[in-house]
């Protein structure tokens, strides 16, 4: 199966246009992101800032027919290459094989973060990715899973103004700090973590159905390494062990995810249309509906959110513990 996504992801880069590359100028031991994006112009200028602030040195982009000025405005960026294509996202694995080449072809020897463009990485103490990363190696680590945690405005969805740069925290104030259910897939060994509040909120009659919140986004890279479902699982099998879940000990991050901005009811009405994000997508019509209605997110158990080490004490992320 792995030269099988090998082979998907070197057939993929005849898909994708340079817009504007300067991987030439990489660095040995520069920490690199990866990310497949299509108009997120609201989101991109504080995603970019916030991994600055967080030592990556060079975003490696796939643009996917955005029409709203994401692309241009990426490739004016100094610290960017960005490719285009207008090809499914849904039969390129949801992204995954265009990715998977630039990881390939750039990401060889390189610690490598690979994220949506909704999602913002925090780690106990935000250290940077730089120094966690030496101290990930020195513990014999080659990647760090983190707990995918949806952040909710007090509001219904779709209310509230929203200003590109601004932190999506201050409209995205509360989460659900659980519960969550966890279990080990037998033929990879990956975990598969459900729960939060998209499951209390969409999916409390078809659990089965409720997103997959574990993922392996920063990984020393390989070339023979190969994302299997999103970044939820890897390949070889067993990387997937070294991310256990908020109940583990494994040193761990959270994405804070940022889907639910005022755009979302806009975004679900969309991608219903497009049927490009999931395997069966009519079997999710009813979740674009609620979404696109404005749901009301919150519960009385959800908390505000105030910072990392909030998420660390409540035992959703783990600090890398040194002998």
């Amino acid at each position: 199966m792995r030269r099988r996504l090998l082979w998907r992801a070197f057939r993929a880069r005849h898909a994708l246009n340079p817009l504007s590359d300067r991987t030439d100028g990489i660095s040995d031991g520069e920490v690199l992101l990866f990310v497949c994006l299509r108009n997120e112009a609201l989101r991109l200028p504080y995603f970019m800032s916030h991994y600055r602030s967080l030592g990556v040195s060079h975003f490696l982009v796939v643009d996917n027919g955005s029409q709203d000025g994401s692309a241009e405005w990426m490739a004016d960026q100094g610290d960017v290459s960005i490719w285009r294509t207008g090809r499914s996202y849904r039969a390129a694995r949801f992204g995954m094989d265009w990715l998977g080449w630039l990881l390939m072809r750039h990401g060889h020897g390189h610690w490598c973060l690979t994220v949506d463009a909704d999602e913002l990485l925090v780690t106990p103490g935000m250290e940077s990715l730089p120094r966690l990363t030496r101290r990930l190696e020195v513990a014999g680590r080659q990647a760090m899973g983190a707990l995918m945690l949806d952040l909710l405005p007090e509001a219904p969805l779709g209310q509230g103004i929203y200003q590109p740069g601004e932190d999506p925290v201050q409209l995205l104030t509360h989460f659900d700090p659980g519960p969550f259910r966890a279990r080990w897939q037998a033929r990879h060994g990956n975990l598969w973590l459900q729960g939060g509040s998209r499951d209390r909120v969409f999916f409390a009659e078809t659990p089965e159905r409720a997103p997959t919140l574990n993922k392996l986004p920063l990984v020393r890279w390989n070339r023979r390494y190969a994302y299997l479902n999103s970044t939820h699982s890897l390949l070889p099998a067993r990387l997937n062990a070294l991310y256990s879940g908020p109940e583990g000990d494994d040193p761990s991050g959270v994405l804070l995810h940022t889907k639910f901005l005022p755009d979302s009811p806009g975004r679900a009405r969309e991608e219903r249309s497009r049927r490009e994000h999931f395997g069966a997508p009519e079997d999710f019509d009813d979740y674009y509906r609620a979404v696109a209605a404005g749901a009301q997110m919150l519960s009385p158990a959800s908390l505000r959110y105030e910072s990392p080490e909030q998420l660390e004490y409540l035992g959703l992320m783990q600090a890398l513990k040194l002998p």
